[in-house]
């Protein structure tokens, strides 16, 4: 689940809410009854899981009853062991005894109990990348081995698939609102990591694929949901009966009525952590709102440069929440000073900032008023604020405010039909804009005057734009 690019920033629930919905997981619950349960006396087979006449006894201490039971009592076990529940104690006797991580179940602090849980989160998306067993027994030839080739079943290949799922689901999930708590379709998940999002139109090849993966992720999220990473609705049993009846599976294009009916998927609180936890070992940038709020201004307006603006004001808010609003205005104004690229929006999340701190920040945009990079924006604030004696800005000021202006939004939001209204109103209320702009002693200016030359539709206002970005790009040279 690597990705160099940066993910949207998700929203987690703290760790003490996060660490009691991991105590209450079906599968954690259990493993740990199950480590309370275990003594001297109980069995286990070479492989560490509990020896076959042991189930029926860790089944009813679980309280659980039907044909599965038995499996789900091996389930947990597995989880117990890999967390270090409980430990063998002996390997030839097959002894076990009860783990050092089972006290922190009870006494450890929420870090602790999510660190057990992470782990019997690896064991289940192990087990879920594993299909069926029995076409696997019955592949073994006599000295006990398995040809995978003959089953068409790649373990690298299987566990790659369920990590670009839940990737997309993750993606899915992370929203510029906040949680995406809508549940996914099965079929819209399975396409999302098969369709090429160049094909217009999937061939009926592709939508076969999409069918087979449906029908191995319903498999894959029944095995994931008792560890509390998904919330699922299976596929219809009366839809699988139905292909199985047919020897195949549909293909044909889902009604949106039916849609449900072929299973519905969502990240829970505590599966955005696991799976965000997941992204940060993998070494993807995976952030998080509330990661800055312990930082330097500078990290807070150059970590939210590319957050969406409720993003980026949750982030702020936290990080002003640390701070007393007259030396966060100080530090967020030396932050925004400078030259380089990312100096125009750097400025543009100070002034977001800066919006979100009361009058008593008033001291410090009154001692900037003279800079030249961040007077503009100091005038700006007072006059919102309503304060007296705000200095009127030169044109010089003017115009090199409204350069930066627009080079911060054409930073955050690339040719947005925002920024194509906002250089149409410029150039319409302010006639001379052209013959007055390409002289601002602004890095970006030119590469504004293009931009408004791109986004403008009437091609006379486009033409002016590009004649004073070339001037102004002949200025840049001399």
């Amino acid at each position: 689940m690597s990705d160099s690019s940066p993910l949207p920033p998700v929203r987690l629930s703290s760790e003490a809410e996060l660490a009691r919905a991991a105590l209450s997981t079906p599968l954690l619950s259990r493993a740990a009854r199950l480590a309370r349960w275990a003594g001297p006396g109980t069995r286990v087979d070479a492989g560490g899981g509990l020896a076959e006449e042991q189930l029926p006894a860790a089944a009813e201490a679980l309280g659980l009853t039907g044909d599965d039971a038995a499996a789900h009592a091996s389930e947990a076990w597995r989880v117990a062991v890999d967390t270090g529940l409980v430990e063998i104690a002996d390997e030839e006797e097959g002894t076990v005894t009860a783990g050092a991580d089972l006290a922190v179940l009870t006494g450890g602090s929420p870090q602790d109990v999510l660190g057990v849980w992470l782990a019997a989160l690896e064991t289940v998306l192990a087990d879920a990348s594993v299909p069926d067993l029995d076409p696997l027994l019955e592949a073994m030839d006599e000295g006990g081995r398995i040809d995978l080739s003959e089953l068409g079943w790649d373990p690298e290949e299987e566990t790659a698939f369920l990590d670009a799922v839940l990737g997309s689901l993750y993606l899915l999930s992370v929203t510029e609102d906040g949680p995406g708590d809508v549940p996914v379709p099965l079929p819209a998940l399975a396409a999302s990591v098969i369709v090429p999002g160049d094909m217009a139109e999937p061939t009926n090849d592709v939508l076969e694929q999409v069918s087979e993966a449906m029908m191995r992720l319903d498999d894959q999220f029944r095995v994931l949901e008792p560890v509390g990473l998904v919330e699922y609705q299976p596929v219809d049993e009366a839809l699988m009966a139905d292909a199985a009846d047919a020897g195949e599976e549909s293909a044909a294009p889902l009604d949106d009525t039916d849609v449900s009916r072929y299973g519905m998927v969502r990240l829970t609180p505590l599966g955005r952590y696991g799976l965000r936890a997941r992204l940060l070992e993998s070494g993807a940038d995976a952030p998080a709102v509330g990661d800055l709020a312990d930082k330097g201004a500078d990290a807070l307006l150059d970590g939210t440069a590319a957050f969406g603006p409720r993003a980026a004001q949750a982030e702020t808010e936290q990080w002003l929440a640390r701070r007393q609003p007259l030396a966060a205005a100080r530090e967020l104004l030396a932050a925004a000073r400078g030259s380089d690229a990312g100096a125009p929006l750097r400025r543009l999340r100070c002034q977001q900032a800066l919006s979100l701190v009361g009058p008593e920040a008033e001291p410090a945009l009154r001692e900037v008023l003279d800079d030249p990079e961040l007077g503009g924006l100091a005038r700006v604030w007072l006059t919102e604020h309503g304060l007296p004696d705000v200095p009127v800005p030169s044109q010089d000021m003017i115009f090199w405010l409204t350069v930066d202006t627009l080079a911060a939004q054409l930073a955050a939001e690339g040719n947005s039909e925002e920024l194509r209204a906002l250089v149409q109103g410029l150039a319409q209320q302010h006639s001379g804009f052209f013959t007055a702009a390409w002289r601002v002693d602004h890095p970006a200016t030119a590469d504004v005057l293009e931009a408004m030359g791109r986004l403008h539709p009437d091609k006379k206002v486009a033409k002016e734009a590009r004649k004073a970005a070339f001037k102004a790009r002949s200025q840049q040279g001399n």
